[in-house]
């Protein structure tokens, strides 16, 4: 069973940086495609940076320029380089993995893993 354990996360100041790292047990880490999604309170899940198993990365504008994902395969963990950071990106932080043979069939997606989350709060 894929496992997925979020660290990294605490309070940090207006301007600051933060890395958040990604550990994954139970299946071969290098064929999954990986990213980071977030919560805010209030707000619905966002997709914050993706890896795929084949290098390429993707980020959405709100973020673009300050995050860096990267992924160590033979460490089986991704991480997040935060920098620059806003009080608008204070959230939980959630790992995701998505094995080969992922879908989705209505509401429901399969080969589609989380982590437990890990809190990021930028306040001054």
């Amino acid at each position: 069973q894929v496992q997925l354990v979020e660290s990294g996360g605490g309070l940090v100041q207006p301007g600051g940086s933060l890395r958040l790292s990604c550990i994954m047990s139970g299946s071969i880490f290098s064929i999954f495609d990986m990213g980071w999604y977030r919560r805010a309170p209030g707000k619905q899940r966002e997709l914050v940076a993706s890896f795929t198993k084949s290098g390429t990365t993707n980020y959405p504008v709100s973020v673009k320029g300050r995050f860096v994902i990267s992924r160590d395969n033979a460490k089986n963990t991704v991480y997040l380089q935060m920098n620059t950071l806003k009080s608008e990106d204070t959230a939980v932080y959630y790992c995701n993995a998505k094995g080969p043979d992922y879908y989705c069939s209505g509401d429901k997606c399969y080969y589609d893993y989380w982590g437990p989350g890990t809190q990021v709060t930028v306040s001054s």
